[in-house]
């Protein structure tokens, strides 16, 4: 039976973050661990972060992925220098992993995890994935590991980000530092359950783009126009402009059907873009010819009520269940880029506190990044400027 810890910290010193982690985490006894997930901010040293995770387990499975800022048990953080961590004990996992993933071999790549979690696992009934933030089309991920493993296997987890500039973003796998890599964890814990779900609270605005050439996941005209060159006169936004001016006001909606709408708490699923190269725009899902893609705004009181709605949803499904672990990926333009601290702080005790059993938070390992995987609809699905919580109960 699976048992999960965790801890955060904001600590300057790479090594001493780590320490902190995983004695809080674990006290003494954090030599016995199987298995280390560590979310931390672009300004750590990941070859260190790995190395120092490594000398106090040596015989855990260490995984590591960059982010825009930290929320564990603790509370929420988005320095250069935070740490969070869980830690697993138990033999009821696998992990398989791929460096060079990018959007054109997302599928192959997660097809290739998707077997190996296959041929050294039990029968897996959750899958933790966690991808390059840029250039990797999502939807082709989900499609590979529900190929291998079922569609009823859940599909949660994130992909990684910098500080929102779009240009690069970590993973690690034991002794070696990535930047365009994935890795997935295959639970199997036969008394281990998910729910999962998330939700984002912008509104679409005006009249939809039209997408008039693409190519999977990469937009090349818009309205018949250079796509990049249009979606930054539709913002607003000057012409030398980068993905990181972009992304805290270029979220970009889909229209959803009426059924999924009304779960979903919106008209529109988001997106966005991480990448550009020229006049392309890199989608982080394949978006088809004749896409209507309309801009959004926030609804800050509309991101509070649509947050109170899910963790009162997910809290009927457990019913008398208690949480073992959440997981917890959101967008990092909801972050310190969206709010004050206060409001930041506001917005993380409405997620966690309905979750606390006797007074305490279950062990939390939340991350801001560039995208989110959560179902929706009753199938797995990505998302994009979500809060996005994945609670491991029995």
């Amino acid at each position: 039976m699976l048992q999960f810890n965790s801890a955060s910290a904001r600590v300057v010193n790479t090594k001493r973050g780590v320490i902190e982690c995983m004695e809080v985490a674990l006290g003494n006894q954090y030599q016995d661990c199987d298995l280390a997930i560590f979310h931390a901010s672009i300004g750590h040293n990941f070859s260190e972060l790995i190395a120092q995770a490594h000398e106090m387990a040596p015989n855990a499975k260490i995984l590591a992925a960059s982010c825009c800022g930290v929320v564990g048990r603790e509370g929420v953080s988005e320095s250069m220098k935070d740490i969070a961590l869980m830690t697993v004990k138990g033999k009821e996992f696998t992990v398989a992993q791929v460096d060079g993933i990018f959007g054109h071999n997302s599928y192959e790549k997660c097809f290739e995890m998707a077997n190996d979690l296959k041929a050294r696992s039990g029968a897996i009934n959750m899958v933790y994935f966690l991808g390059s933030g840029i250039d990797i089309a999502n939807d082709d991920c989900i499609a590979a590991f529900e190929k291998v493993l079922g569609s009823d296997v859940t599909i949660f987890g994130a992909t990684s980000s910098d500080n929102m500039k779009g240009f690069i973003s970590y993973q690690a796998v034991d002794n070696k530092v990535y930047e365009h890599a994935a890795f997935a964890i295959g639970f199997w814990d036969p008394t281990l359950k998910i729910e999962t779900q998330a939700t984002h609270g912008f509104v679409a605005i005006g009249e939809p783009m039209i997408v008039t050439k693409s190519e999977g996941h990469i937009i090349q005209e818009i309205n018949n126009k250079p796509a990049w060159e249009e979606y930054l006169t539709r913002l607003d936004l000057p012409t030398d402009s980068t993905c990181g001016d972009s992304i805290p006001v270029g979220a970009l909606g889909e229209k959803l059907s009426p059924e999924l709408a009304k779960e979903y708490g919106n008209n529109h699923i988001l997106r966005v873009v991480t990448k550009h190269v020229g006049s392309d725009m890199y989608y982080a899902t394949k978006c088809l010819v004749g896409t209507e893609l309309w801009l959004t705004t926030r609804n800050e009181d509309l991101i509070f009520s649509e947050m109170e709605r899910m963790v009162s949803d997910m809290k009927k499904r457990l019913g008398e269940s208690k949480p073992v672990a959440v997981f917890h990926a959101d967008c990092l333009a909801r972050g310190r880029f969206l709010f004050n601290k206060i409001i930041k702080e506001e917005l993380v005790n409405t997620m966690q506190f309905p979750f606390y059993a006797e007074g305490n938070c279950p062990p939390w390992l939340g991350m801001y990044g560039f995208g989110e995987f959560a179902r929706l609809g009753g199938k797995n699905n990505y998302h994009n400027y979500t809060t996005a919580l994945y609670v491991l109960y029995r």
